[in-house]
């Protein structure tokens, strides 16, 4: 039995949405919810913050075997040491609030991972860097779907294919410690699944495309895309809300 209907306009759109996302995290190593949560969230709040990332499993997965030889495994390690509490304070976050309710906080989250994004500050991933930055991205990631920029942050000035690999290795484990979270207080379950299952085949074919536009991302063409259309969707979130 399906648990809930999705028009088909709903759809295509998001359909259409986690294919540009996963495009650009396939390219760049992030940048998949940036695009995604908040125009499903526009389309229906039940696609955040569960299903997006249950879908997005599929793409960290895809990404972090893709250029596994890359990863960084110790500051992984110190990332995700971080996300466990950060998941924790997140999902209590979450189980106080109703989807609707979610909206502002969403898109101020959104905006505050486009800043952080765009930030000239240099971190360097040491323990400490690496440990407080997976305390935010657990929070963001369980509240919002949207937790890659501070791990990403913190990576930028490395090799790209460093950064896909250990960000889409963090990615994966972090996600599963999300959805344990808000299973646990009961914001995710079957229905959620169900719907991020049909997300998967615009993930597969925007990572597809990705292998194609890796070359592109040393160029500085992807990245402005990326966060142009995050601050427009973080903005539109809000400004539906208070409509």
């Amino acid at each position: 039995m399906i648990p809930i209907e999705i028009s088909g306009p709903e759809f295509v759109i998001a359909t259409s949405a986690v294919f540009i996302g996963s495009a650009l995290q396939g390219a760049v190593g992030f940048g998949f919810a940036l695009v995604a949560a908040p125009v499903l969230f526009l389309v229906d709040p039940m696609w955040v913050p569960g299903p997006i990332i249950f879908s997005a499993l599929v793409l960290t997965s895809l990404t972090a075997i893709r250029e596994r030889d890359a990863i960084d495994y110790r500051g992984l390690c110190w990332g995700l040491a971080g996300r466990l509490p950060g998941t924790f304070a997140g999902a209590a976050f979450v189980s106080a609030i109703s989807p609707e309710q979610l909206a502002t906080p969403l898109g101020l989250l959104v905006l505050l991972a486009v800043a952080i994004s765009v930030s000239t500050v240099r971190f360097e991933p040491g323990p400490r860097t690496l440990f407080g930055a997976g305390v935010l991205s657990g929070f963001m990631g369980t509240t919002s779907s949207i937790g890659g920029p501070p791990m990403a942050l913190v990576y930028q000035h490395g090799p790209g294919d460093r950064l896909r690999a250990t960000l889409g290795a963090y990615f994966v484990a972090g996600a599963v410690m999300s959805l344990a979270a808000l299973a646990v207080v009961g914001r995710f379950g079957p229905t959620e699944a169900w719907l991020g299952a049909a997300l998967v085949p615009g993930i597969v074919l925007g990572f597809t495309v990705s292998n194609r536009l890796k070359g592109l991302v040393d160029r500085g063409y992807t990245r402005p895309a990326v966060l142009a259309v995050a601050v427009a969707a973080g903005l539109g979130v809000i400004i539906r809300q208070l409509w």
